[in-house]
């Protein structure tokens, strides 16, 4: 799998606080994959190998953007780290941001000299000999570019295009949470500490999701603007205790309003910082469709039948054992428990293959011996399998009789291993090979 990098660029804030430091942003970006790292001004993230863990690449993609635009954080996607701060650093959509959505040349090839850290450098002279965007730069030779510019400039457009590899330097994730923010002007309500309080709170949500830590009590302090009377103090603090261990931010955010609702601050706030007082491992909820009570050592069929209420009956099969030596039907489905039918286990000298195919495949022979990647070498058997005289297919336009003649044979290939073969003794008295499992 290749690569998918996403950037957090963070941006200045209109109003309330100042832009978030990017190490807080790195802490909360753990949740989501332990290989994150700081890029010159902004975090980046390396989210293959974890994205089937939220539900694949699109479900990954809206909880990163949702919660980086409550950070105030702008966020871009591409196969290499360098290339997404370059595309993050662009004041444009979020479709234009994505650097997966055609071949990662034609992306990069239009955006300015500054996207590249290593190519703004040298902005100026690159300007006067006509380059306006990476493209401009990347059709100059190399060789040139070394001797000018040095090794950086193309170290840089190297790394950006995924010609050359990159090294980070990964974030690791602090025991405690501890944050502060400083407010842009003065807070003289309670309730409005909520604004910034809640990028406090997303934060800590990311932290416990990291850690797989619930918090049980977080505290909020707020300091006293400079101008403030001398019995005012310089600060105060709030501790919000909740019934059971938690990480939801809105169930955070519930709570903390209703507490700043009921206090009165005794000078106006300059700014404020959240810890997260007692926490203790999060239990998450299953996502199983199948119950607790089956993990608990219930009945097993009890358990099947409340999987089959939840997803209909057909969804849910149970496998039936036959007693018939054909390898094709010693084993069928039925989604009815109530006439489910054992069979006794056919019992055969060579051991059964692990997978098996679900039409044998006709081998090629030379000089009489069967090949499969290679000359196959015959090691037991062989161990005759009749039957199936009674048997018809079930298309009644084209009834067949599905008798079998087989000898098997546990045989080795070079390349392919052990492999479960058998000789077809029903063509006219001519002999064909044919491939019908594996064993893993």
């Amino acid at each position: 799998m290749s690569a998918h990098w996403a950037a957090l660029l963070p941006l200045p804030q209109p109003t309330g606080s100042w832009p978030i430091d990017p190490m807080a942003l790195g802490i909360w970006a753990l949740q989501f994959t332990p290989r994150v790292a700081l890029l010159e001004e902004a975090v980046v993230a390396e989210v293959s190998g974890c994205a089937r863990l939220f539900g694949g690449l699109e479900p990954l993609h809206l909880k990163v953007q949702e919660g980086a635009g409550e950070l105030g954080a702008r966020v871009a996607w591409a196969p290499t780290a360098t290339a997404a701060l370059a595309l993050a650093r662009q004041d444009t959509g979020p479709a234009e941001r994505d650097g997966f959505r055609g071949p990662l040349t034609g992306i990069l090839a239009p955006l300015p000299l500054h996207a590249i850290t290593a190519v703004g450098q040298h902005q100026a002279t690159l300007a006067r000999v006509g380059c306006r965007t990476l493209g401009d730069v990347r059709a100059l030779p190399r060789g040139g570019l070394s001797r000018r510019f040095g090794k950086a400039l193309l170290a840089g457009l190297d790394q950006a295009y995924g010609l050359r590899p990159e090294t980070h330097a990964w974030v690791t994730l602090p025991e405690t949470f501890h944050a502060r923010l400083e407010l842009m002007s003065r807070v003289e309500t309670a309730p409005a500490l909520l604004f910034g309080a809640r990028r406090l709170l997303v934060q800590m949500a990311g932290w416990l999701a990291a850690r797989r830590l619930g918090a049980t009590a977080f505290t909020l302090r707020w300091c006293h603007d400079v101008m403030r009377a001398r019995d005012a103090g310089t600060g105060g603090e709030i501790t919000v205790r909740t019934a059971q261990p938690m990480q939801n931010v809105e169930h955070f955010s519930r709570l903390l309003a209703e507490h700043l609702a009921k206090t009165t601050l005794l000078a106006p706030a300059g700014d404020i910082e959240l810890l997260a007082s007692e926490v203790t491992p999060f239990i998450e909820e299953s996502r199983s469709l199948i119950p607790e009570t089956l993990r608990q050592g219930a009945d097993t069929d009890l358990a099947l039948e409340r999987i089959q209420a939840r997803l209909g009956q057909a969804s849910v099969q149970h496998p039936v054992l036959y007693a018939d030596h054909r390898l094709e039907w010693m084993q069928g489905w039925n989604s009815d428990p109530a006439r489910r039918v054992r069979g006794q286990e056919p019992r055969h000298a060579l051991p059964l293959p692990t997978w098996v195919l679900e039409e044998p495949l006709r081998l090629i022979e030379r000089d009489h011996r069967p090949h499969y990647q290679g000359p196959l070498q015959l090691l037991l058997g062989p161990d005759r399998v009749e039957g199936g005289w009674w048997h018809r297919s079930s298309a009644e336009a084209d009834a067949r009789p599905l008798n079998v003649q087989r000898d098997y044979w546990l045989a080795r290939s070079p390349h392919a291993g052990v492999l479960w073969v058998f000789q077809q003794r029903l063509a006219r008295d001519q002999t064909a090979w044919f491939l019908h499992g594996y064993f893993g």
